[in-house]
């Protein structure tokens, strides 16, 4: 018999503690084997017996969530569901705690959590499902940033308004999920600002992208952006994709710009990596860079193998530097992979393209 995915529940709410169990109880690959009402009773619980996932709120008498993470995963590394009223209206909240080493973060209401939470089965559960597949050893806080960027023209050239005259300049797309933020701005803060123009698909919720597009824009070298309809992709620039749309490369003669649309969930996700990689393989072809990052599932397969068809240069991840190697290994069984690479190479190989 398979074992269960076994979760911790930390909420000063009871009624939040017993929703979440009656949810999680009707999995039949997840139970609960205890709930806390704050870090101290959950710190004790963890002595008894360490849970594989912790779903965690951010307020909480004695201790708040963000400390209780810090040092959690300095101590004692365990995958980590945010599941905060914070997130909603807090984004600087739920960036720090992915910061912390958080693996998803959820939202949920003020008001009305117990529907909300009933009526979010599907996104908690596969949550959950995705946190188990991370590898504790690889979970850590983010170190302080040192030197902050001043401003955006300090660091990178403005750009001319020129129409691209070439039609062979590359451009880069780059998809990525569970530990993903992590990933990008390791990747994307070693970027030279002479790299092709780059369009990203990070799977993360609608009020987070703006906060983690100018975080990644503090601390590149690169101007980093939330993309929208008409961004024109320009070296030295990354158009990150807003969440909660899907995020689609075109082309003008030898312009290539971005347009961000409403539509369905695509291999269960929108923004989708595989909208993104089939309209670079369509607009792009031979001139694309496909790059696939750690995450669970295998939005992006597909399409990579689109992008490899059309003559495109395509990277994933590999699986010893992935927080979870399920995207990049479902690309590289689909045969859509023309090399696999450790995080820290892959801006390397970026910078040889400029």
């Amino acid at each position: 018999m398979t074992r269960k995915i076994q979760v911790m529940i930390v909420d000063d709410s009871a009624t939040v503690r017993q929703t979440l169990t009656r949810i999680l109880e009707g999995e039949t690959d997840i139970e609960v084997i205890s709930t806390a009402t704050d870090p101290f009773v959950a710190v004790r619980h963890i002595k008894e017996r360490a849970p594989d996932v912790i779903v965690l709120d951010i307020e909480m008498p004695r201790m708040d969530g963000l400390t209780f993470l810090e040092r959690l995963m300095s101590q004692h590394p365990i995958p980590v569901v945010i599941c905060s009223s914070l997130a909603e209206h807090g984004s600087e909240s739920a960036m720090a705690a992915l910061d912390r080493g958080a693996v998803e973060v959820i939202s949920k209401p003020k008001v009305g959590t117990k529907q909300f939470l009933e009526e979010s089965r599907a996104i908690i559960t596969d949550a959950i499902r995705s946190a188990s597949k991370v590898d504790p050893r690889k979970l850590r806080s983010r170190p302080a940033q040192v030197a902050p960027k001043l401003t955006a023209d300090a660091m990178l050239r403005k750009p001319t308004g020129r129409a691209m005259v070439q039609t062979t300049d590359k451009v880069i797309a780059i998809g990525a999920s569970t530990g993903g933020t992590i990933a990008l701005e390791r990747v994307l803060s070693r970027v030279h600002i002479e790299a092709p123009g780059i369009v990203v698909v990070q799977h993360m919720p609608e009020s987070f992208t703006a906060q983690f597009a100018a975080r990644l824009d503090s601390v590149c070298a690169i101007k980093v952006k939330e993309a929208e309809t008409g961004d024109t992709v320009l070296r030295g620039q990354a158009l990150i994709a807003p969440g909660g749309k899907h995020l689609l490369l075109q082309r003008s003669g030898a312009r290539y710009f971005v347009e961000v649309k409403d539509g369905p969930l695509v291999s269960r996700h929108r923004p989708s990596v595989d909208v993104l990689f089939r309209s670079t393989a369509r607009y792009a072809g031979k001139n694309g860079i496909g790059i696939i990052l750690t995450g669970m599932g295998d939005d992006g397969a597909k399409a990579m193998v689109e992008m490899k068809a059309a003559g495109a240069y395509t990277i994933a991840e590999s699986e010893e530097s992935c927080v979870v190697f399920g995207m990049p290994n479902e690309a590289i069984k689909a045969g859509g992979v023309d090399k696999v690479m450790d995080l820290d190479r892959i801006a390397d190989e970026i910078n040889r393209l400029a």
